[in-house]
């Protein structure tokens, strides 16, 4: 059992990963944060309006899953950390993490540049053995996404240093999550819906 545990509609029109059977722990040990997800992965569409606007603090696309998930109870959040060494104690701070509910974490890295990657398996490595979270979830975009950037004349904005699964996948090959498991999504061009002229 992995990624067959997702529905046919996630496993065709997102480009899947996991690691450390993170779909088994999900499905099975979080069925509601699992629930959560595959309900977002399933209406979510990329609209051509949420390409075609500049940038901002936040893209139009991590706002609509972090309002998505917010709305069934997730929450930033916050960790506080630190390491005891007999009476010496030091702050071990974290980064937040996007979304999180009940153990489970999410970082929705749509354009970013790619060193994000590098903060987030540390900070789900670190938060998973301090037993603060069972799983790590990354939604990022597909590198085929580039052809639709270009044609909206938008492509120097999603370049080559940003945040998309060929510079993901490396990261996590290489241990940068620990032994986290991690299941990683990547928004598809099958996800892509022209909703302006």
């Amino acid at each position: 059992m992995g990624v067959e545990l997702l529905p046919a509609f996630i496993r065709q029109t997102y480009e899947v990963h996991e690691w450390q059977h993170a779909c088994a722990i999900l499905h099975h040990d979080f069925p509601s944060e699992w629930q959560d997800l595959c309900d977002l992965l399933t209406q979510f569409r990329l609209k051509k309006s949420w390409i075609t606007v500049g940038g901002g603090r936040k893209s139009k696309v991590a706002e609509h899953i972090d309002s998505f998930l917010y709305e069934r109870g997730w929450v930033e959040k916050q960790f506080v950390t630190q390491i005891k060494v007999d009476a010496a104690t030091r702050d071990a701070p974290t980064h937040k993490v996007d979304c999180f509910k009940n153990r489970v974490a999410a970082e929705i890295e749509w354009n970013n540049k790619d060193p994000f990657f590098d903060r987030d398996l540390n900070n789900f490595r670190l938060l998973f053995e301090l037993r603060a979270i069972s799983a790590g979830v990354i939604i990022t975009r597909t590198d085929a996404l580039q052809g639709i950037f270009d044609s909206l004349k938008r492509g120097s904005s999603y370049g080559s240093s940003t945040t998309h699964m060929a510079k993901l996948l490396p990261r996590i090959e290489g241990g940068g999550g620990g032994g986290c498991p991690i299941l990683a999504f990547g928004i598809s061009t099958q996800l892509y819906e022209e909703d302006q002229p």
